[in-house]
This record gives C-alpha cells, structure tokens and sequence, in this order.
C-alpha cells in the first residue's frame, strides 16, 4: 500500500506640505534593495518566526526543506536576516518520538532562559511519522547562537494527539500558551487552543478552545486552524492564524478580544468571518500564511509570513520547498484593526505616497488618480534605475510603470526603457519626496487637485509612508 506523506493524512477525513517656491533639493534615493528588506526575504525557510530582541537584534528560525533540524540567524536589520550566517541549534534524533519530521520552530525568552518550541514526530515511515507532538529545547547560556541547546522535555498538552505550532506571549503580567491540536471528537484536523503557563512545558490551567474550522475558507483540502500569533494593538489583542491545505488554499483568519477582556473565555474573542490575507496572482504569491509579528528599524509593524512563487505543485505541498520567509509592513484601519492587504510579491518594500491632505496615490483598474482605495491600490515599489531615478510600479500591475503620457498627462504602460517613466526624487529635509519627470525636467508630480505634471515649485511634496 502507498501512503501519501501529507501533513494531515491520518486525519484527512475529518502631513506632506506644498513645495516652497524655491529650487529643488539635491536628490536622494528611495528605499531600494540596499536599504531595506527584499522579498523574498530567506528562501526556503517556511513558519518564519522574526522577532526584534532587546539585545538590538532581530532572530529568525523556521521550518527547513528537510524537516531534520533547528536553525537561527540573526542581524542587526530585517534586510540582513538574507545573508545572516545560520546555525544549526539541534538536530532530530536517530531514533524515537523526536526522530522525524522536525517544524515550526518559535524562539521565546521565558524566565531568562532560551527555549525554542518546536513540533516533532517519529521516523520509520508510515502514519506514525505524523504522530506529531510539540517539543523544546533550551539554552544553557544567555547567547542564543552560542550557548548550547538540549532537550527539555514534551509539552504536556490536554490530549496525546497532534499537536503543533506552539506559541507564548505575556498579556497583563501572564504568560499565555496558544497551540493547536486535534481534539478527541470532533472531526477536524487542528483546533486552537490558549492557557496560561505554569512552566515552560506545563499549564497553570486548563486550556480554552478558542476556534474549529468551519467556514468554507477554513477548510479548503483539510479542516484547519493552526500557527497561531498574536499581536496587542489598539486596545485590543488579534490572534492571526493559518487555516486550510498548505497549497496556494492556505490563508490567513483572525480572532479579536478586547485587552481587557478575560481571554480564557472563548467568548471574548470574535472570528472574522472571512480570510484576512489570501493568494493573490496579481502580486505572484501563493499560500500565505504561518506568520509572526514584528516591528521594523523605526518601529512601524511589520507582518512575518512564508509563500511559494507559484501556484501548481507536483505532488504533495508538504514536500514541495519553495515556501519563503516574506515581510512587509503591516498598516491599520480607521478602527484600529490591522489591514493585511496582499502579499506584496517579490523585491523591494512597497510604499504608499501620500498628498498635502492625507490623500494617496491610487492604482485601480489600470486608471491612477489622488484619494482613498484599497491598500493594495494605494501601494507602489519605488525601483531605483540609477542614484536618485526611479520608476514607480503599482504592486497590482507588475508589468507596467506610473509614465508621462505624451500629451502631458500621467498614467500607466508597460515597463521600458523610456525617460518618460523615470523620475527624479528630491527629498527635502522633513522627510517628504517630490518626483520630478526625467522627460520633462522642471516638472514634477502634483497632487493638489488631480494628478498632473506641473512646474516644480507647484509640485506636490509627497509623505512616503
């Protein structure tokens, strides 16, 4: 009999200002790829977990093509976790409970030690080999990339059933595990599950489930909810978690509870009823999801999360390695929830330019214009050509450029080698950017009322956000 190797088969039933009138500052680049993060950011490292340490640096571990071991990078920038040298913290053992599949790695600092909490099963082939449990190791010393890392123990989890994608964070003085598993009885692959710690691998009480896969989006391939992350923002704590197959199906839901509720009743939290980041082939990323929360250099949030390039997989996703760590910046809604967009798709970090009135840019239907819209609408790549010249892409439209037309007006074409979409960008000392045309020198983008070219000094200082 042939068994397929699938993750889930032994459960598969179930503020800018007007330009001075005064010459233009000499130009400085745009972020480019020298000075921010590029996507992806580290190839084949999937269940990306990054963090920003107290220590100045920001960690990254996740889960290998090989599924045999505990990896760890570390750099001073998001930007340098790409080329960061790597360790190898532990490897899976020759034989027992620990002898197989090794995934989803988080790092945590727990009463001054470092532990990392990762699932594993056995090796020997067959359905045991998704006898999946949750496992840590710890450090011995105070340096995560120095120290050594043994064995702790098991989690003691409510049940001896699948288990993974274990999570800890601290909410009003209280550290809080959140974990999936498979329940005993009901009929879905993982579940997901909260309760507070009493030690690194013990709970003080017993856990809270807090949401089964249902909706139609949740159970896409397989009955999922698992890789839970939670962010606190707002007055309010939203735990993101990955639901469905690991194909391009796999996506990203939401459960939101007041900060001040009690977060061990499963009715303070409120499901969003549809996914809150998906596939998009606009942008050419498949599979979002497994993601982790962390802030950038000037401490605006950022959204930590793995997808493939392409869409068709040849055999079982599990084994297909091309699933790679990906950031971008993670915005916020009028009411203070977070705003996901899209994934925003390969190179440099997009940006939103934003008017003398708050205003973007907007990209909609190939016709450009100055308001509100979607994010992903209202997000461009700045791409440098040269020092200080670039050309400005809408994350939508991959193939084509914001360009002069030639009657003076400005809209979209497709991607080439012509002045006409290239642009100068003079930085003034606030910060703000005015983007003079290379075709048309002494004429820059204005914003005022519509979107046009105008003289220089009438042109719009656009807030790059």
């Amino acid at each position: 009999m042939t068994i397929s190797l699938s993750r889930r088969a032994f459960v598969a039933g179930g503020a800018a200002l007007p330009i001075a009138c005064a010459p233009m500052a000499a130009h400085l680049p745009l972020p480019s790829a020298d000075a921010g993060p590029v996507n992806p950011l580290v190839r084949q490292r999937a269940d990306a977990q990054v963090f920003r340490h107290d220590d100045g640096f920001y960690y990254l571990t996740g889960s290998v093509p090989e599924y045999d071991r505990l990896v760890l990078r570390r750099s001073k920038t998001i930007a340098g976790l790409a080329t960061a040298e790597e360790r190898v913290l532990w490897r899976h053992q020759a034989s027992g409970p620990m002898s197989g599949f090794i995934w989803a790695p988080e790092l945590h600092l727990i009463d001054g030690r470092w532990i990392m909490y990762f699932a594993a099963g056995p090796s020997g082939g067959g359905e045991d080999v998704f006898r999946i449990r949750t496992f840590a190791v710890v450090c011995d010393g105070p340096d995560p990339m120095a120290g050594n890392w043994t064995v702790l123990g098991q989690f003691q989890a409510p049940w001896d059933s699948f288990c993974l994608d274990s999570t800890s964070f601290v909410h009003r003085g209280t550290r809080y595990f959140a974990w999936a598993q498979r329940e005993p009885g009901i009929e879905t692959n993982s579940n997901l599950y909260i309760a507070p710690l009493a030690s690194p691998l013990t709970l003080a009480r017993p856990a809270t489930r807090l949401s089964i896969p249902m909706l139609d989006w949740e159970v896409r391939g397989f009955k999922v909810n698992e890789a839970p992350a939670v962010l606190a923002r707002n007055g309010r704590l939203f735990m993101t978690y990955s639901a469905s197959a690991t194909d391009a199906r796999y996506c990203l839901g939401m459960l939101t509870a007041a900060e001040d509720a009690d977060i061990m009743d499963p009715r303070a939290w409120t499901k969003a009823q549809m996914p809150v980041f998906v596939t998009s082939g606009e942008t050419g990323v498949f599979g979002p999801g497994h993601n982790s929360f962390t802030v950038d250099e000037q401490g605006r949030d950022i959204l930590v999360y793995h997808g493939r390039d392409y869409e068709r997989i040849d055999g079982d996703p599990l084994f297909d390695p091309n699933r790679h760590t990906r950031v971008q910046r993670l915005y916020f809604k009028a009411d203070g929830s977070p705003d996901f967009g899209v994934p925003v798709g390969n190179g440099p970090l997009p940006v939103r330019l934003l008017g003398p009135d708050g205003s973007a840019l907007c990209c909609e239907e190939g016709r450009l214009f100055v308001g509100a819209a979607h994010l992903a609408s209202t997000q461009f790549r700045m791409i440098e050509d040269a020092a200080g010249i670039v050309t400005i892409q809408p994350i939508l439209r991959r193939d084509e450029r914001v360009t002069v037309l030639p009657d003076g007006g400005i809209g979209l074409a497709r991607n080439g080698a012509s002045p006409a979409q290239r642009f100068i960008a003079h930085r003034s000392a606030e910060g703000t950017v005015s983007l003079e045309s290379a075709a048309r020198r002494s004429f820059a983008l204005s914003a005022s009322r519509t979107l046009a070219l105008v003289p220089a000094p009438s042109a719009t200082l656009w807030r790059v956000d």
